[in-house]
This record gives structure tokens, C-alpha cells and sequence, in this order.
């Protein structure tokens, strides 16, 4: 068997237990990383968890439980080479139709579990020197139609965070993207001409292994940069 592109690195995937993480976590172990695959659905880790890949049951709105994600990546494998934070949560229920806490929900998913997921990573990439930190974004953000506003404002909160991380990572070998998948089959998203998680691989593992001095602080759809809010 030929080197992978991934061998010798670790990588953590959130939401890894179905749809694109998951998808993203079988490649990038066949790349030959170490994977941590981290998820509130047990079972569906199980399903994936093997010898190159770890699963770290974790509610990514809890950040103690994001902290012991990254704990048990650093106790099992020593570092963390890539991030992907992909952890999501659909839900297009228009404004005055949102029960209490219903919009709180999904930013805590898609916006804190953001949040938490830096701010337990980036120092440890800082210690190492280097690291690659992708957040799973959508044009979901920029939407104005009936029923995104969770969903929107979760994931444009997201793009802001991706930025402000970037630019307090200037000058050093850690990157911080985004990254958007397009129309997937995914537990949020089913219908027709629905591309299969399968297809944002090449995209994933072209973000995870940007060379020192690539690009950071931007989104990207199919490896282009995709300007949010351009229009």
C-alpha cells in the first residue's frame, strides 16, 4: 500500500457519526491519519470506530465535553494536527413559528460548538507550531428565505468566528478555513440531485492539507473561494 495523504497525522472530526463527518472521518483514515471521531450519537460511532479511528462521544454545546475530546486526542496520540469542525444541526422553522429555545439550539450547535472547538484546539496548535482548522460552512448564511434564520445566523456566526480565528492565527503555520459542501444527502438535507457525502472529500482533504503560507480567514466550495455575502 502506497503512503496516504494524511499518514502520521491526527486528525478530529465532530458529527462524524453520520452524513459528510462521517464520510470525511472513513477517508481520512484510509489517508492513513489517526481520527477522533466525535458525535452525541454513540451508536453511529460505533459503527466507524476501528483501528485508526478513536470514538470520543461528545455533545459539542457542552464545552467540557469538547475539552475532553481534545484531552483524550492529546493523551491517546500526543497532538492535532487537523481540526474539522463539521457538527450540525438542521432546522428551518420560520421565525414566528420557533418554540422556546428551538433558534437557541441550533446556534449552540453550529455557532458555540464553533466556539468551543477553537478555543481548545488553537492552543494546542499554537504548542506545536502548525495545525489545520476547517469549519463546516453553508451559503445556508447568506440565505433570506422563510425558515433559515436559525440556520443562517448559526452558520454566518460561524463565518465570522473562521475569519477572527484566522487573523489571531497570522504569522503562524495554523490556518483556519472554511468550508462549503454544497447540496448533500444528509440527515438534514434529502430530495433529489442531492450529491452523497462521498463527493466533499476531495475538498476536505484539500483544506486539512494546505501547504504552510496557504490561505486563511476564507470559505471555500469545490477547493474555490466562495465570497459569503458578496452579493
Amino acid at each position: 500500500m502506497g503512503a496516504g495523504k494524511l499518514d502520521g497525522r491526527i486528525a478530529v472530526i465532530t458529527g462524524a457519526a453520520s452524513g459528510i463527518g462521517r464520510a470525511i472521518a472513513v477517508a481520512f483514515a484510509a489517508e492513513g491519519a489517526r481520527v477522533v471521531a466525535a458525535d452525541v450519537n454513540a451508536q453511529g460511532l460505533r459503527e466507524i470506530e476501528g483501528e485508526r479511528i478513536l470514538a470520543v462521544p461528545t455533545d459539542v454545546t457542552v464545552e467540557g465535553e469538547v475539552r475532553n475530546m481534545v484531552e483524550t486526542a492529546l493523551s491517546r496520540f500526543g497532538r492535532i494536527d487537523i481540526f474539522f469542525n463539521n457538527a450540525g444541526l438542521g432546522d428551518y422553522t420560520p421565525i414566528e413559528s420557533l418554540g422556546d429555545g428551538q433558534f437557541e439550539r441550533v446556534v449552540r450547535v453550529h455557532l458555540f460548538g464553533g466556539l468551543y472547538g477553537l478555543r481548545a484546539t488553537m492552543p494546542v496548535m499554537r504548542r506545536q507550531g502548525q495545525g489545520r482548522i476547517v469549519n463546516m460552512l453553508s451559503r445556508g448564511a447568506e440565505m433570506a428565505a422563510p425558515g433559515w434564520a436559525a440556520y443562517g445566523a448559526g452558520k454566518a456566526g460561524l463565518f465570522a468566528l473562521t475569519r477572527v480565528a484566522a487573523a489571531e492565527c497570522a504569522g503562524t503555520d495554523i490556518l483556519v478555513n472554511g468550508m462549503i459542501p454544497g447540496p448533500t444527502r444528509t440527515g438534514m438535507m434529502k430530495g433529489e440531485g442531492l450529491q452523497e457525502p462521498e463527493a466533499v472529500v476531495p475538498s476536505a482533504l484539500w483544506l486539512a492539507t494546505l501547504p504552510a503560507g496557504g490561505p486563511s480567514g476564507k470559505a471555500f466550495w469545490n477547493m474555490q473561494e466562495y465570497h459569503l455575502f458578496a452579493n
